[in-house]
């Protein structure tokens, strides 16, 4: 079965149609959604009163092969980053975080991270470009090389199209596309438009689809047996970016710094 839902939701749908029993099943999993994945069949039968055949015939009725089909489909939904209750759902964030982390950095030598800061430093300017939730991402990183260089742009600007800025792209420019899974459909186009540009993509282990058509490939972890992706592993990694460029940039950076100090304090802009 393709199953564009996620049983949840198609119990919810097919509810009216449901048997006594198989209600029971779908009150019970509705209240239990980790059940779907970390129990067997026998184990959902016990605990509703009802045979494994009746389990076996509910999940059919949702549209499944079976129990396990259920199960894989769930799983597979959770992978491509919808928020799914899995049989890891209760482990400990902090391992989760650290695991996330060290596989992110293992796969990232320093020769490219000292390569793609050195080229956020040389690039007469830096583009910056994401959707959903990497947006919050992409603004970060702005809002941290602004601190240290000049001509740091952010894409897609709020209510506007792209085509004129993706046309304005100059020829010793950096663009640094970020997109994790569930990106929107335009991006593809947005990795063909920027063909043969000097284009830096962080995203996590999914779009490795792209690594042909852009420069270079960050890839980072963000987790799957969480119902919700981290964004732990991307932040540290833009962090790392930026505090090379600083240290690249050295005198200059620390007089932009300054300045865009005392531009706050003229400006009475933050706390004492």
């Amino acid at each position: 079965m393709k199953a564009k839902q996620d049983v949840l939701s198609l119990i919810e749908t097919n509810y009216s149609t449901l048997s006594p029993s198989a209600r029971s099943i779908a009150n019970y999993l509705q209240q239990n959604p980790l059940a779907i994945v970390s129990q067997t069949s026998a184990e959902i039968a016990d605990n509703t009163n009802t045979s494994k055949a009746t389990v076996s015939r509910f999940f059919r009725q949702l549209g499944y092969d079976s129990h396990q089909g259920a199960k894989q489909a769930q799983l597979a939904l959770r992978e491509r980053g919808v928020p799914i209750f899995t049989e890891g759902s209760s482990l400990d964030q902090t391992a989760q975080e650290m695991r996330n982390l060290a596989l992110t950095f293992e796969g990232l030598s320093p020769e490219t991270l000292n390569d793609i800061s050195q080229r956020l430093v040389k690039a007469s300017r830096v583009t910056l470009i994401g959707f959903r939730n990497a947006y919050p991402l992409a603004l970060h990183f702005r809002q941290q090389l602004q601190q240290v260089r000049h001509s740091v742009r952010l894409l897609p600007q709020p209510g506007q199209t792209l085509g004129e800025d993706l046309h304005d792209i100059l020829d010793d420019e950096v663009i640094v596309l970020l997109g994790f899974r569930r990106r929107t459909r335009q991006f593809k186009q947005i990795v063909q438009a920027l063909e043969g540009r000097d284009t830096v993509l962080i995203t996590d282990p999914t779009g490795q689809v792209y690594n042909q058509q852009v420069s270079q490939v960050l890839v980072c972890h963000l987790g799957s047996e969480s119902p919700f992706d981290s964004y732990a592993a991307p932040m540290s990694l833009i962090s790392m970016l930026c505090n090379r460029v600083f240290g690249f940039l050295g005198d200059g950076a620390n007089r932009q710094t300054k300045d865009i100090a005392e531009l706050y304090e003229a400006l009475d802009e933050l706390e004492p």
